[in-house]
């Protein structure tokens, strides 16, 4: 019975409490703080990111899917007159990399990229970096381009694994005439950071080549073409997907030259069998009638393949630091005292002033004195090359007299007035000297014509009668390039016109037609009357008949004239000045087709600048067709 005992129910022993809850412990209160807290964290950044940053990250969410690509138009290409080729594009292989695509921790990246490409990490990391402040993240970087096949090979198995890194092909610029016509081209280069602001606007990127000289250089924006863009969808790596718009790139423009390639082979190789070695010397041959340059040499010169082919990267320390300075354009960079050269303009100046007639006659016993303009006890003497005689003033041009004219420039006592320095000063710069002639390329000097207020303001001293002897004969301070006095020349050959050199003819598109025309018309023209033209172009064709440039005759050519021999530089421990060759002329000299200019260095105008005058005019008008080319209307 007692299993059926009813038994009692258990309860709790505690009594029931009354009154207010006991209070929560203390790590529950800090617990609701906390969550309070970093709720309201999170809410701000929440807020930061959509409301005041959502734009930004919208806009960087579609960078990572979407992206747009400049595409690189083919460059235009480069001809002679003829239509013979003279640049070529090729594909070469380039290592790239995208710097928004790489991954946060780059340093294995770049380690990679140093084995396989030899290129150092820390100069990796710099154009990396570069190219992000300049804002260009998502442009392709070029870390080094024309791969070797090996190289090219390794970084292609490498890329997989290589997050922000490709192989891409890129275009290159070879030049088939190498230092033919390097000064002439120019070559191409990497943008640098000033180029690039100016251009990033027109589709460049900052990893493109543009032209740094030369004819590249100038006519950069037609050779360029327009740049194309598409747009593509990329992986989280940087890899395309699909392309989902596409806009075609315009091709550059041809541009054609007019320049003849065999008269510029013939000209090489003339200057180079003709200058001692280590010298330096230039020649400039141009039609008289449009300011076309026919051809342009300046030796010594350099492959511009340099900067552009890998397997001569080598040549261009050696170029950059050859004391005969390769990299210059004599004939436009460098200035020289043009000698009796520059008597062309004072013999001009002087019959148009009356100062002189054909009839003028002045005796050269081989040196003029003068006596110090304010210590009279004090005389100067001023030589002539030779004890001349009697000349008038078609042989004092073609004896190249520097006593007739010291006459002409200076007077001479009270028995002869001559020009004077600022008037001779006047006619100079009427011919062009002293400013630049604007041809097509970049580089161009502008020479000096000094007078008595440059004296005064440059040197700080008053201008004597001498400076005006030496300023008459192309002596003293005047200095001009070879191609100011080829311009003279021109002149002179056809009828006073100054005229602008080019070497641009013709741009061209792909089908070869004529986008632009380019001549050397300007309005120009000298103050001298014809009648006094004909007569110093008379004495230019004594001068190679008979006279002291006889040695640019040549057979079956009637030629005008004018030898220089110049005298600047160091002085030497006898107070005599290395002599330096002129030559400038036209030809023929009944209807002048073109004008030559010839400088060598450590030489003499007759000796050595006329017959190299000589022999390239024989093989222009009796070897080659481009006379008869040119004698066509």
């Amino acid at each position: 019975m007692e299993l059926f005992r009813r038994r009692r129910r258990w309860r709790s022993q505690q009594k029931y409490r009354t009154g207010a809850p006991p209070p929560p412990s203390q790590k529950f209160v800090f617990l609701g703080l906390a969550i309070v807290v970093l709720f309201s964290i999170l809410v701000l950044q929440l807020a930061r990111l959509q409301i005041f940053s959502g734009q930004e990250y919208q806009q960087r969410a579609e960078d990572n899917r979407l992206r747009e690509i400049a595409i690189v138009p083919p460059r235009g290409l480069l001809y002679d007159r003829h239509m013979n080729p003279l640049v070529q594009n090729v594909a070469t292989f380039a290592a790239v990399i995208t710097p928004a695509d790489l991954p946060r921790n780059s340093g294995p990246v770049y380690t990679e990229l140093e084995r396989i490409l030899d290129v150092p990490v820390r100069e990796i990391d710099q154009k990396v970096k570069e190219q992000i402040r300049l804002g260009d993240p998502f442009g392709h970087l070029v870390v080094k381009d024309n791969l070797s096949e090996d190289e090219g090979l390794a970084l292609k198995e490498a890329t997989s694994r290589l997050t922000g890194v490709s192989l891409e092909t890129k275009p290159a610029r070879r030049y088939t005439t190498g230092d033919l016509t390097s000064h002439v081209l120019g070559y191409m280069g990497p943008l640098d950071e000033e180029e690039y602001q100016r251009l990033r606007q027109q589709g460049y990127q900052f990893s493109d080549q543009v032209g740094k000289m030369g004819l590249e250089y100038v006519y950069e924006t037609f050779l360029r073409g327009k740049s194309g863009r598409k747009v593509v969808e990329i992986t989280a790596n940087g890899e395309e997907i699909q392309t989902l718009m596409e806009q075609a790139a315009r091709p550059g423009y041809n541009l054609v030259l007019t320049i003849d390639t065999a008269l510029q082979q013939k000209m090489v190789e003339v200057l180079r069998d003709t200058i001692s070695p280590g010298s330096s010397a230039t020649a400039v041959v141009m039609d008289v009638q449009n300011g076309d340059v026919l051809s342009m040499v300046s030796l010594p010169t350099f492959d511009n393949n340099a900067f552009s082919q890998r397997e001569k990267a080598d040549e261009l320390v050696g170029l950059l630091d050859d004391p005969g300075k390769p990299l210059l354009n004599r004939s436009i960079a460098e200035v020289y005292a043009p000698g009796s050269t520059f008597k062309l303009v004072t013999g001009l100046a002087a019959l148009q002033e009356g100062v002189a007639t054909t009839d003028t006659t002045i005796t050269s016993r081989g040196y003029i004195t003068v006596p110090h303009q304010f210590d009279p006890g004090v005389v100067y003497r001023f030589n002539d090359w030779a004890a001349l005689g009697r000349l008038n003033f078609y042989q004092g041009l073609a004896m190249s007299s520097d006593v007739y004219y010291y006459y002409l420039a200076g007077g001479y006592d009270t028995e002869f007035r001559g020009l004077g320095a600022t008037k001779l000063a006047d006619y100079a710069r009427a011919f062009g000297l002293g400013a630049s002639t604007g041809i097509d390329l970049i580089g161009e000097a502008s020479g000096l014509v000094p007078d008595p207020i440059w004296k005064e303001e440059a040197i700080e001293e008053a201008w004597l009668t001498g400076d005006t002897y030496n300023f008459g004969i192309g002596q003293g301070y005047v200095a001009a390039t070879p191609l100011q006095m080829l311009n003279v020349a021109a002149a002179v050959a056809n009828g006073g016109r100054i005229m602008r050199p080019h070497i641009a003819k013709q741009i061209i598109d792909n089908e070869g037609a004529v986008i632009a025309q380019i001549n050397g018309n300007t309005e120009d023209e000298v103050p001298i009357d014809q009648a006094n033209i004909d007569i110093m172009r008379e004495a230019m064709r004594q001068s190679v008949e008979w006279g002291v440039a006889k040695t640019a005759h040549v057979s079956g050519l009637s030629i005008g004239g004018k030898t220089g021999t110049a005298e600047f530089g160091q002085q030497r421990s006898d107070g005599t000045y290395q002599t330096h060759g002129w030559f400038i002329g036209f030809a023929p000299f009944d209807r002048p087709e073109v004008a030559i200019v010839v400088f060598t260095e450590q030489g003499s105008g007759g000796d050595s600048a006329a017959p190299i005058a000589g022999d390239i005019l024989d093989y222009l008008f009796n070897q080659s067709n481009l006379a008869l080319e040119l004698s066509q209307p």
